[in-house]
């Protein structure tokens, strides 16, 4: 069976680990940074070229399945997995770890999107910890009355904010140096997108009582829908037979 999975995340590495040999898998990263962990068995990297792209490549490479591995705010390549998808019959799994809940301690406030982030900031803190990605960056520009501290795996460029220091780091973290690194630099609001998974930087701004403005993902295609690798296998393996 021939396996197309749109990669790019922690589950997705572990599913190519866990099948390989077992399926002709060949992920797909879009890119974007210079230096990807790569996974097992064979890697494209690259966009397919919208809908049509994608579904001239189903059939080229004669996929059977598509596993959607993508983060969970990849939301154009998930809607043209889609709708590839539909158009050839293909049989699609969407992949999604999931996302975060607020607990006792927490004081967090949810919006939509990162323009709607971008407007309720000021009215929650002025030094905050961008984690939200560098092509966003762009958003927080005019927001000349706070200061930023924007974490990202690639150098961002384009329009930024003003008073922004960018500091380049690829995870995991820990709770001790996310405390460390938010109070050494007096942040007093984090922002961040609802990735889910075990996340070090909710913790510690819990602990330390600053508050969060956390964007919620984009609804995901209505597609079956699973939130491990290890059930995205046994998935897999009911189609193989």
């Amino acid at each position: 069976m021939r396996v197309l999975l749109l990669g790019g995340t922690t589950e997705a590495r572990r599913l190519a680990g866990l099948v390989a040999g077992e399926f002709t898998v060949v992920t797909s990263l879009a890119g974007r940074t210079t230096d990807p962990l790569l996974p097992a068995g064979e890697v494209r990297i690259g966009g397919f070229g919208g809908v049509d792209g994608l579904a001239g490549y189903l059939r080229d490479e004669r996929i059977d399945v598509v596993v959607d591995a993508t983060h969970p705010f990849a939301a154009t390549m998930s809607g043209h997995a889609f709708d590839a998808c539909a158009a050839l019959g293909v049989p699609l799994l969407i992949l999604r770890r999931p996302g975060w809940t607020a607990g006792a301690g927490d004081e967090w406030h949810r919006v939509a999107s990162l323009p709607e982030a971008a407007q309720t900031l000021p009215r929650l803190g002025r030094r905050v910890f961008l984690t939200t990605g560098r092509q966003g960056l762009a958003l927080f520009a005019g927001l000349d009355g706070c200061w930023f501290l924007a974490r990202s795996v690639e150098p961002p460029a384009g329009v930024m904010p003003r008073h922004l220091e960018v500091l380049l780091d690829r995870g995991p973290f820990t709770v001790e140096g996310e405390r460390e690194l938010i109070t050494r630099h007096r942040i007093d609001v984090l922002v961040t997108k609802d990735s889910g998974g075990a996340d070090a930087k909710l913790v510690a701004a819990r602990e330390l009582g600053v508050p969060v403005l956390m964007v919620n993902r984009p609804p995901a295609p209505p597609a079956t829908t699973v939130s491990t690798a290890d059930a995205a296998v046994s998935w897999l393996r009911a189609r193989g037979r």
